[in-house]
């Protein structure tokens, strides 16, 4: 079958490598659309240290079973549908054994740690797939585990109808966790340097956008989300909350990089900071989500790419070109 494997860091081809087999408990998948993220270009570029190489990446995914191994749960069947998790907890170790698997001292994820799915099939523990409904596209399948991330985030910081939240950054995961807030009430104001996403976060409906924290006349926010890993932005993220509000880092910044806050107005204002890693016990209900059209996934896919081209939707992920890029191996 053909797939893209990165050889090492900085060395990505697009060749023939050996079909899977399904274990026991695994079924094997023929991919239908598979999203890139961020995480796809450090494992690219060799600054995800949990990867071995050489590897297949791809985990934002969904496509039809075609092998189902002879134990695997579930009652799963050739033909069925299904979008897939890409969580792989070892389930034995202390933070997996207090229902935190996404801090699993033995973490590891389909496409992360072992062959994902930019390629044409993939197996996967049965465990992990659930099942699409009718009508949803294989395109919208693949944006599930974004959006699960998004979930998990906004139960980590907490939302109320009503609050005002401020989202740092206007890519993908920005304007999903956008409009999950607005559907539980919130109010979101949503700034983003580049000034050509603003407009896309206005027709999902931001309150109001802004291309720099500084053009919001000394407004405070309930609530702040930064989804960009940016130092400045998650700086100007927290001096925007109210006394007694909240700031979410979601973005992934480099394990190197440190922030300036205020100790002082985190004691006297009560702000609260906590990080969101991931997918917990999220993947269902984004996929519901998903279904019902919480997540207007029309704005957010803007490139479907065949795998052959999987090297220059790379390029467009890492020069911010569009927002989210699909490959489909499939070529449908």
């Amino acid at each position: 079958m053909r797939a893209a494997v990165v050889d090492e860091p900085g060395r990505i081809r697009v060749g023939d490598v050996g079909e899977p087999k399904p274990g026991p408990a695994d079924v094997v998948i023929r991919v239908g659309a598979c999203g890139i993220c961020g995480t796809d270009l450090h494992i690219a570029d060799g600054h995800f240290p949990p990867t071995p190489y050489p590897i297949v990446p791809g985990h934002e995914f969904a496509g039809e079973i075609v092998e189902v191994g002879q134990d695997a749960p579930g009652g799963w069947a050739v033909g069925d549908r299904v979008a897939v998790d890409p969580s792989l907890f070892c389930g034995h170790c202390g933070p997996c054994r207090a229902g935190h698997g996404n801090l699993c001292a033995n973490w590891g994820a389909t496409g992360d740690t072992v062959d994902g799915a930019f390629a044409e099939y993939v197996a996967v523990p049965a465990s992990t797939c659930h099942r699409m409904p009718e009508g949803m596209t294989f395109a919208q399948g693949a944006l599930v585990e974004p959006v699960s991330c998004a979930v998990h985030g906004i139960r980590r910081v907490g939302v109320e109808a009503g609050e005002r939240f401020l989202v740092m950054g206007a890519g993908t995961m920005g304007l999903i966790l956008q409009q999950l807030l607005l559907r539980a009430g919130a109010k979101v104001t949503v700034v983003d340097r580049n000034a050509d996403r603003l407009p896309r976060a206005t027709r999902l409906g931001a309150d109001a956008v802004a291309g720099d924290a500084a053009e919001l006349d000394g407004e405070t926010f309930d609530a702040a989300v930064d989804c960009t890993g940016a130092v400045p932005a998650i700086e100007a993220a927290f001096d925007r909350v109210r006394r007694g509000g909240r700031l979410l880092v979601f973005g992934v910044a480099p394990e190197e990089a440190r922030v300036s806050l205020s100790p002082f107005r985190i004691y006297n204002d009560e702000i609260t900071i906590v990080g969101s890693m991931a997918v917990l016990h999220s993947y269902g209900a984004a996929l519901d989500l998903v279904a019902q059209g919480a997540v207007d996934t029309d704005e957010l896919v803007t490139h479907s790419l065949p795998l052959e081209r999987f090297g220059e939707a790379l390029e467009l992920m890492r020069g911010g070109t569009g927002l989210k890029i699909q490959v489909v191996p499939g070529g449908e």
